[in-house]
C-alpha cells in the first residue's frame, strides 16, 4: 500500500516517520520525497485496524497536515508510464552502461535483436550491433549525440546514441552513466522523413534493401528520364504498377496524368472505345478515350499479354505513328504519351505460339526491366512487414505493433509465391484480427504451406504417408496414360518395370475397361 503524507519541509521530518513506522515494527519498500510538501511511502498491506491506530499518529508529528492512502507513488506512475511507451513505440530501444553492457531494452530491441530479453541484458551491445565504435565514442573528451548506420543481424539500421548523464553534488556537474540506443530500420526513416514532406514520390515509394532489388531501382532510374517504350515484367505480386508510376513520376511528364489500363479486365466490345474514344453524333459532347486523355503524361498497359489480337494491331499502328481515329471517326489526332506496358507472362514465349504480335512485342520492349520475386530477396522482406505493419497499425488502431522474433525468421524462410501482395494482404489480416497483442506471431500470419515446384498444400489433408503416395500416384498415372497409352511406353517414361507399371494401372482401374 501506498500512503501519501503533506507536509511543511522540516529537517528531520523524514526520519521522525520512519522511527514511528519501526516501533510499530512497519516495513518501508519504498520512500519518495521528491515532490515538494509531499512524501511518499510504500509499506506492506496493513489491515484497518493497523491503519486506525498508525494514521493518527503519524498526523501528530510536527509539520505533518495530513496521511491517506494513495493508489500510486509519483515515481511509480513515471516508471510505468515510461515502461508503456518503451513497450509501444516501434522503434528498438536499449540502453548501456559505460562496459557497454545492455542494461535496458524494449519489445522493438529484443524483435530487432531476435534473442530473448533475459539473453541481451548484462550483455555487450557488440553481440548484436556492429559498424559503430561504442567504446571510443563513450571514452571520448566529450560525448555528444551521434546518429548512424550499423548492422544488425546483416540487415542495415539508423542508430541514434545518445549519453546519459547523472548530476552531481550541486547539480553543476555530470557523470557519464552509459548511453541510449535507438534503432530504427530503413522503412521507418523512409516514412518519417517523407513525412516531413508530406507526400512519397517516385522510387521513395520502393523499398529496396537487398543488391538484386537495388540493381533494378538503379536501371529504373535511368528508364524512367527516357520517352521510350518500356516493359516491366514479374510475377504476380511484385510491384509493377508501383514501379511504373514511379518511373513517371521520375520523369520529366510527372505533373501529367497516370493512367492505368488492366487488358485482361478489358471486354473485346469495349476495349477499342475504352483505348481510342468514339465519335458523337452532331451536338454531342466526344467522348474521349484514356489514351487522348493521358495526353502529354502516360499510359500504363497492365497484362498487356491478354489484350486482343484486333487491339494489339491498334496499339502497334500508334505506337508508330503517335496518331489514331476514334471509334467511328475518319480524323487522325495525335498525341504524346509515353507507353508503359506489364505483363507477369513471358511475351517472347507467347510469340512463339502465335499468341501475341512479335512487331508490337519489339515495339513495346525497346526498354525493359525484370521485377525479382520476394523469395529472390529475402532481405527486404522483413522491412516490407515492418512498413505494412505500421501502416496498418495506424490505420486500424491495433495494438498489433511489431514482429515477434519467431514471425521474422518464418516469413524469410517462407516462399511468397504471392510476392509483395501477399505479404501486404497476410500483414493487414494479421493486424485486422489482432486482440490485445504487442507482437504478431507466425500464426497470425494464417499462411498455407507453399513449396517451390509443388505449390500449396492441402492443409486439410487427413491421413497417412502410404495414402498420400497413393493419391499422388494416381493423379500423376491418370494424366500422363492418355499420352502414353502402352503400359511400357509409360514404363519407359517414368524408368520403372513394365510389369510395376501394369501392377498400378490395375490397382487405379485405369486404362481400357474389360467388357
Amino acid at each position: 500500500m501506498r500512503l501519501e503524507v503533506s507536509c511543511d519541509d522540516r529537517i528531520g521530518l523524514a526520519r521522525e516517520i520512519l522511527e514511528v513506522l519501526e516501533q510499530h515494527q512497519i516495513n518501508v519498500n519504498a520512500i519518495d520525497a521528491e515532490s515538494q510538501g509531499y512524501i511518499y511511502l510504500q509499506l506492506p498491506e496493513l489491515s484497518f485496524d493497523e491503519l486506525s491506530v498508525l494514521l493518527p499518529i503519524l498526523r501528530k508529528i510536527e509539520a505533518v497536515k495530513d496521511v491517506r492512502t494513495v493508489p500510486f507513488m509519483p515515481s511509480e506512475r513515471e516508471h510505468y508510464a515510461l515502461e508503456t511507451l518503451l513497450s509501444t513505440l516501434p522503434d528498438a530501444v536499449l540502453s548501456i552502461d559505460t562496459r557497454l553492457k545492455v542494461t535496458m531494452a524494449n519489445d522493438s530491441a529484443v524483435a530487432v535483436l531476435g534473442t530473448p530479453r533475459e539473453e541481451v541484458l548484462n550483455q555487450p551491445l557488440s553481440n548484436w550491433v556492429q559498424g559503430f565504435g561504442f567504446q571510443r565514442w563513450l571514452q571520448s573528451d566529450e560525448v555528444l549525440p551521434q546518429a548512424i548506420r550499423v548492422q544488425v543481424q546483416s540487415s542495415d539500421y539508423l542508430a541514434e546514441m545518445f549519453p546519459i548523464h547523472l548530476p552531481e553534488g550541486n547539480h553543476e556537474e555530470t557523470s557519464l552513466a552509459g548511453a541510449v540506443v535507438v534503432l530504427k530500420s530503413p522503412s521507418r526513416v523512409g516514412k518519417q522523413f517523407n513525412a516531413l514532406r508530406n507526400q512519397l514520390t517516385g522510387f521513395d515509394t520502393v523499398l529496396a534493401q537487398s543488391d538484386k532489388m537495388k540493381a533494378v531501382l538503379d536501371q529504373a532510374r535511368r528508364m524512367a528520364q527516357l520517352e521510350a517504350p518500356l516493359l516491366i515484367s514479374g510475377e504476380t505480386g511484385t510491384g509493377k504498377e508501383l514501379m511504373a508510376r514511379a518511373c513517371h513520376d521520375a520523369s520529366l511528364r510527372a505533373e501529367k496524368p497516370f493512367v492505368v489500363i488492366n487488358c485482361a479486365s478489358l471486354p473485346d466490345a469495349v476495349a477499342e472505345s475504352e483505348l481510342f474514344g468514339f465519335a458523337s453524333a452532331p451536338g454531342q459532347p466526344v467522348k474521349k478515350g484514356v489514351i487522348e486523355q493521358a495526353d502529354g503524361g502516360t499510359i500504363f498497359l497492365d497484362e498487356v499479354a491478354d489484350m486482343s489480337a484486333q487491339l494489339q494491331v491498334k496499339l502497334l499502328r500508334f505506337i508508330q505513328d503517335g496518331c489514331f481515329r476514334r471509334v467511328g471517326d475518319d480524323e487522325e489526332i495525335a498525341v504524346d504519351v509515353r507507353i508503359i506496358c506489364a505483363s507477369q507472362r513471358d511475351l517472347s514465349d507467347l510469340c512463339q505460339q502465335g499468341q501475341f504480335r512479335e512487331d508490337l512485342y519489339y515495339r513495346i520492349n525497346v526498354l525493359n526491366l525484370m521485377l525479382p520475386p520476394l523469395r529472390e530477396r529475402p532481405s527486404d522482406i522483413v522491412p516490407l512487414a515492418e512498413l505494412f505493419l505500421e501502416h496498418y497499425s495506424q490505420q486500424l488502431a491495433s495494438t498489433a505493433r511489431q514482429l515477434s522474433g519467431e514471425c521474422r525468421d518464418y516469413i524469410r524462410n517462407y516462399a511468397w509465391p504471392g510476392n509483395v501482395r501477399q505479404l501486404k494482404n497476410a500483414i493487414f489480416r494479421a493486424v485486422s484480427m489482432a486482440e490485445g497483442m504487442g507482437e504478431l506471431q507466425p500464426e497470425d500470419l494464417r499462411l498455407p504451406a507453399w513449396t517451390e515446384g509443388f505449390g500449396y498444400f492441402d492443409q486439410e489433408f487427413e491421413g497417412s504417408l502410404e495414402q498420400a503416395v497413393k493419391q499422388f500416384e494416381s493423379s500423376l498415372l491418370r494424366r500422363l496414360y492418355p499420352a502414353y497409352p502402352s503400359t511400357r511406353q509409360l514404363a519407359k517414361k517414368l524408368g520403372v518395370s513394365h510389369t510395376a507399371i501394369a501392377n498400378k494401372l490395375r490397382e487405379y482401374s485405369i486404362g481400357k475397361k474389360r467388357k
